[in-house]
Order: C-alpha cells, then sequence, then structure tokens
C-alpha cells in the first residue's frame, strides 16, 4: 500500500502545500514505492516560518509548568503511537524491526523524557548582584533531519526546543520522511499550540535552502553530510544566524595491546554492522597491533559470517538494506577503491550478498592492512564497510587515530582502565567510549572539526537554543 502524506502541518493544521510537486519514497528492501509527499519551496516555508514567527511571542513567555504539561502530553501521545513510528523506520529506510522498536523508536522517547527530566530542575535566571543573568528561548529555529537515525534526530532537536520555549519548522529527510509524518501527527494531538511546532516536507534546494536563508529564522539546528552543512553554514551568513551542526565522521577504534582482542574485535564489527553502517558516529577505522593483525582479522571474518542479512520485517534478520540507490552505488564504488588501492579483503566485497537480487543490500565488509592515506580510511563510507589498520605504537595509533578532517567519536579498548582514559584525553572528537560503553540521552552529542559545532542531548543540549541577556543594575 503507497502511503499518501502529501499535506504540511503549519500553525497548527494540516495544510495543502502551495506547489503540487511529489515525490515517491522507496522501501529500501524490495525497492517498490512506499509512499509520497510533496516537496515544499519558499512560499511554504515563508507561511511556516510566519506561523512560527507570531507563535513565539506568546509560547517564548509560557512558564515552566506549562511547558511540562506539553512535554508530557507529548510523551504519552508518542508512547502510544511508539510501534506506528517504528514500523514507518523499517519501511522508510531499512532498519531491522527489532532495531527500529528499540533503539530507532525507542531513543525519541529518550530524548522527550530527558528533556523533561532537565526542565524540571533547569534554572533560567542566575543571580549575579547587582546584576542578572536570563537565559531566554533564542526564537524561531529551523531544524533539518536526515534518514538514517530519523526519530532520534527529530527529537533530539524538537525536545529541548519546546522545553526551552522556542517555536520551530522541522524539515525532515525527504528520503525517509514517513517516521516525522507520524510524529507530526502525536504533536498535534497532543495538542501544541498553534504555530509552535510545523512541518514542510521538501529537498534541500527547495526547503532546506529557504530555511537557512530565511530573515524570521533565529537558529538553525543541522544533521547531515559535511557538504550539505556547509552549504547550510554559507547560506544563514548572511542572516547572521546562529548554526548548529552534527556532522559527519570517521571514528577510530583503538584496540591497545592489552586489550581482550576476541571481545574488543567483536564488539567493534558488530557496532559497525549496526544499522547497516549508517551512523555517523560508527567505528569504521579499526586500529589493531601489527602483531595481531591476523588473530583480528580471523574474529572478523567469523564474526562477519554470522550476520543475518535480509528482509528488515523477517524475525532473526540482523542486517537490512542501506537507504537508497544512490546510498547502495557510493558504497559499492568505495569497496572497488579499497580493492583497487592495494587494501586485503578480508570478507564481503562488490555487489548483493549471494540469494538476493533485489533491495539494496550491501555485503557485510572487512578490509585490513590498509593505511590512513587509502580512500576508505578517509572518507565516510556510511556503509557496513570496517577498515583495519595496523599500528606498532601507541603514540602511532594515536597519532594516526587524530589523523582525518572528521571528529565525531573515538573508540578505546584496554584492559587498563587508567591507560584508556589517558589516551582518551589525547583525542581530537567529541565523543569517546572506553571498553564498550556508548552515550545515553543525558550525555551531550556533538564532534570537534569537520564534524560539527554545538551539543546536543541532555543538559548540553539546551544551550543551543537559548540567548543570554545580563541586566545590570537589577538588583539595590
Amino acid at each position: 500500500m503507497t502511503r499518501e502524506c502529501t499535506q504540511f502541518y503549519i500553525d497548527g493544521k494540516w495544510v495543502d502545500p502551495l506547489s503540487e510537486e511529489t515525490i515517491e519514497v522507496i522501501n529500501p528492501a524490495n525497492e517498490e514505492v512506499c509512499a509520497r509527499i510533496c516537496l515544499g519551496n519558499e512560499s511554504d516555508v515563508n507561511k511556516a516560518a510566519e506561523a512560527a514567527r507570531t507563535a513565539f511571542s506568546s509560547y517564548s513567555i509560557t512558564s515552566k509548568a506549562e511547558r511540562l504539561d506539553l512535554l508530557d502530553s507529548v510523551i504519552n501521545t508518542y508512547k502510544k503511537h511508539h510501534n506506528d513510528l517504528a514500523d514507518a523506520i523499517t519501511e522508510e529506510m531499512g532498519a531491522p524491526s527489532k532495531l527500529s522498536v528499540q533503539a530507532q523508536a525507542g531513543a525519541g522517547i529518550g530524548h522527550l523524557v530527558e528533556a523533561a527530566n532537565v526542565l524540571k530542575t533547569f534554572e533560567f535566571e542566575e543571580g549575579m548582584s547587582p546584576h542578572r543573568i536570563f537565559k531566554e528561548p533564542i526564537g524561531v529555529c529551523a531544524m533539518i533531519t536526515p534518514w538514517n537515525w530519523p526519530i532520534n534526530q527529530i527529537t533530539c532537536k524538537v525536545a529541548p526546543a519546546l522545553a526551552v520555549g522556542c517555536t520551530m519548522i522541522l524539515k525532515p529527510s525527504e528520503v525517509a520522511p514517513l517516521s516525522a509524518y507520524i510524529f507530526t501527527q502525536i504533536i498535534h494531538e497532543a495538542g501544541l499550540p498553534a504555530g509552535v511546532f510545523n512541518m514542510v516536507n521538501g529537498d534541500g534546494p527547495g526547503v532546506g535552502t529557504a530555511l537557512s536563508k530565511h530573515p524570521q529564522i533565529d537558529m538553525v539546528s543541522f544533521t547531515g553530510s559535511t557538504r550539505a552543512g556547509t552549504l547550510v553554514a554559507q547560506n544563514a551568513a548572511p542572516t547572521v544566524k546562529r548554526i548548529c551542526q552534527e556532522l559527519g565522521g570517521k571514528s577510530p577504534n583503538i584496540i591497545l595491546d592489552d586489550a581482550d582482542l576476541e571481545k574488543a574485535v567483536k564488539g567493534g564489527v558488530l557496532h559497525m554492522y549496526n544499522n547497516s553502517g549508517q551512523s555517523c558516529n560508527a567505528p569504521s577505522r579499526m586500529l589493531v597491533p601489527s602483531e595481531k593483525l591476523a588473530d583480528a582479522e580471523a574474529i572478523a571474518f567469523e564474526v562477519s559470517k554470522k550476520v543475518v542479512v535480509g528482509d528488515p520485517k523477517t524475525e532473526g534478520t540482523t542486517m537490512g538494506p542501506v537507504v537508497s540507490e544512490i546510498q547502495f552505488n557510493k558504497i559499492q564504488e568505495l569497496i572497488e577503491k579499497g580493492i583497487e588501492e592495494g587494501a586485503k579483503l578480508v570478507t564481503g566485497g562488490p555487489g548483493r550478498p549471494d540469494g538476493i537480487n533485489r533491495g539494496f543490500y550491501v555485503k557485510p565488509t572487512v578490509f585490513s592492512n590498509a593505511n590512513n592515506d587509502m580512500t576508505i580510511a578517509r572518507e565516510e563510507i556510511f556503509g557496513p564497510v570496517l577498515t583495519m589498520i595496523p599500528y606498532d605504537t601507541e603514540e602511532e595509533a594515536i597519532e594516526i587515530a587524530n589523523d582525518t578532517e572528521y571528529g565525531l567519536a573515538a573508540y578505546v579498548q584496554s584492559s587498563d582502565l587508567d591507560r584508556a582514559r589517558k589516551v582518551a584525553a589525547r583525542l581530537r572528537a567529541g565523543n569517546i567510549n572506553l571498553n564498550g560503553s556508548g552515550p545515553t540521552p543525558n550525555v551531550p552529542f556533538g564532534g570537534y572539526k569537520k564534524s560539527g559545532n554545538g551539543r546536543e542531548w541532555g543538559a548540553h543540549g539546551f544551550t543551543d537554543y537559548l540567548e543570554i541577556k545580563a541586566v545590570s543594575g537589577y538588583e539595590d
């Protein structure tokens, strides 16, 4: 059945777009059309911006208690539609059903609950006699979100904006817009005031650019590729609006010589394959002591053999397709590049897995004996492709890890926690994970260098949506 998701949500109402241009949404598991959306334009953005600007005058001065009530309403409504969201995510971007329920849709409720918990004790005023410091909502926020973790990225932007008193316009990915459509229905059912939340579908040139340039929009929160992020920043520069970006990554996973090799390699490989490798913080470069490389290859080979690639709706599937034909072709080109440049192919390789001739499925792939100058070690592949790089000393491992234009995440494995901490202190990345640990919704998420700026999640995620006002002479 093809879903018709052709309306936008503006000023508290579902409305028809000003253009009738549509785009088909493709189910990556079977390459069939699963939905249609309309592509918005600058005129649609103008309507949404006007609604958000009007609503800001009243919503920005609501009390903390009022906003907590609204967040609670969103949370309770979200819970009722949790499985609907999960089903949509599986259909639109191919995540296995279990992953969609537990991690994909689960992340959304996590960010909403965390924002409500932070808001309960968050102080919007600070005494500094005779001055007073106020933290005020920045204004109208544009939110441009990706397809790989669609609800995670929507809620980690919407939740703090709602909590602090901002109004907003969401442009979800046109590749995977179905979960955003359901989320918008949740917002409507939860009873948010008209104009506080608006949703306009569209592509980057048609809607993303208009949002970035719009004079009535005060802030843009963007998650996506570094290439697209730089365009957003350039478009926003003339209006001097705040830009917060969570961009690409090529995260190193340093396995130190004292680590439990089997546990470390197995964990790193499975993490790389999670969500079909379509995570910006995926541990895509595994740094292994040279003398242990052969053993690491053997472990990775055995782990990869047990990955069940197939229909994401089938029980037991552990890895579904990648999101689109464009992504599939890009990944294939980079796998071919790895072979051409001389990396050792441990397992996987070009083409679909055996027995699959339809859908955008990629073989779980491991390269080894690579070096940091190879394309597969430098470019974000965004697929289930792991690159193993040997090193001789801890110092060399740190140098290799930091030798990247990205700095979103890094991973360190060691039996000596103090040693792991010292290595972590030298890594230039925003999120460091020791011995298989991972971030939770209360921990700031974001990167160094070309991985972006600003931080999302938890109390730190409130900061991007706030302006600081100092009033001198406030007290006698």
